[in-house]
């Protein structure tokens, strides 16, 4: 057994395993598949708009509230998921994504993704989102409860129609909602 043990290839073969393993530990992160938290930011009350007097007029009321713009259900691809995802905008102008009980699984590289792609269902929603144009809002916060995030100022919500929790490492979405009113 000890001559076994003293030929070069044997530890040649021996490195190249654990240097592949190192790797794929690295690359793949399998205990994400056991592990979840819950993240519950502090989201803003949401109403859906009605119409106004202000509005007649052109110029849309000012809103105590956080306005609806619009929301859809996740939908599953690489990983069950479930929740709601609402684009609403603030009383000061801003615009924000809610996702709202939110349960999915965690991942390597997981972002949050406004997009300009349509929702497909399964498998066939994989390779879409990276296809058109996206705008990053952060990495997912948790994989479950409601969660806040900010869409940068310099962004239009109109020319935007969904949003996914992608996986950047392996360029594929999780899950994701098509957004409508």
């Amino acid at each position: 057994m000890t001559r076994f043990f003293r030929k070069p290839a044997v530890w040649a073969v021996a490195a190249v395993l654990a240097v592949g393993l190192a790797f794929g530990l690295y690359w793949f992160q399998p205990w994400k598949l056991l592990t979840s938290n819950t993240v519950n930011d502090a989201a803003p009350v949401v109403v859906a708009p009605t119409p106004t007097a202000g509005a007649t007029s052109g110029a849309p009321a000012p809103s105590p509230v956080a306005v609806l713009l619009a929301e859809g259900a996740l939908v599953t691809h690489e990983h069950d998921s479930s929740g709601t995802a609402q684009l609403v905008r603030l009383p000061d102008g801003r615009h924000q994504v809610i996702l709202r009980n939110l349960a999915t699984s965690d991942g390597p590289d997981l972002r949050i993704w406004l997009t300009d792609q349509p929702v497909l269902p399964g498998r066939e929603g994989w390779h879409v989102f990276d296809d058109g144009k996206h705008v990053e809002l952060g990495r997912l916060k948790g994989t479950h409860g409601t969660q806040v995030y900010d869409v940068p100022a310099n962004t239009d919500p109109a020319q935007f129609r969904s949003v996914t929790i992608w996986c950047a490492r392996f360029k594929v979405s999780f899950a994701a909602a098509e957004l409508s009113m």
